[in-house]
């Protein structure tokens, strides 16, 4: 299961997905820090099927996490290995233009 928050505005749909154990800790490396942010990334609990089905709709992706950025993967809205690690952790954000 994932964290599944979606946003709909005029412009974008904005879709917000991270593993459930990461939902509020904090991530360093160097001068990075990640915080997966209560309030950014808490929607729902969600299955793989249904992150899947919200990333291909959205325009905007916040990805947290190993299982989250699979899923990016294997619907193919990024390619392989684009994800950057902090600390260990998956972290990719996707644009679509």
């Amino acid at each position: 299961m994932m964290w599944l928050k979606i946003i709909k505005t005029e412009q974008a749909t904005l879709v917000n997905v991270c593993d459930e154990g990461l939902l509020g800790k904090e991530f360093r490396e160097g001068d990075v820090r990640l915080y997966v942010s209560v309030s950014f990334y808490k929607g729902r609990l969600a299955t793989r099927e249904e992150v899947k089905e919200a990333l291909v709709l959205g325009d905007i992706l916040s990805l947290v996490g190993k299982e989250a950025v699979e899923c990016a993967y294997e619907v193919g809205v990024a390619p392989p290995g684009s994800a950057k690690k902090i600390n260990g952790i998956p972290h990719l954000n996707v644009y679509k233009i």
